[in-house]
């Protein structure tokens, strides 16, 4: 499953309704950890089905950001069932980012 890029408009849809887990992934284009963890999150939405990732750029999307209380980046937040599980904030190895997903 690829990365999704998800909005404002398309957060409660995309990652508060959705059956699945969902890790949402805080990030920006200007953050190299951000960058460095990009590939370790496309590897595991490749290799699981169970689950979704979805990204949020905090530039555009600073309500969510704020929403959230993200004040650093990378931040991943893990959600099940509309509610939020799991947080996790910096770069992290692949074994931990499966971890926090499973709780």
């Amino acid at each position: 499953m690829e990365i999704v890029k998800v909005s404002n408009d398309l957060f409660e849809s995309e990652v508060l309704k959705e059956d699945k887990t969902v890790l949402v992934d805080f990030n920006a284009d200007w953050c190299g950890p951000c960058r460095m963890l990009s590939p370790i999150l496309e590897e595991i939405a490749a290799s699981r089905d169970d689950i979704k990732i979805a990204s949020v750029n905090i530039d555009d999307e600073e309500e969510l950001a704020e929403k959230y209380g993200v004040s650093s980046i990378p931040c991943l937040v893990v959600f099940k069932d509309g509610k939020e599980v799991n947080r996790s904030v910096g770069l992290k190895p692949k074994d931990a980012i499966v971890e926090l997903i499973e709780g």
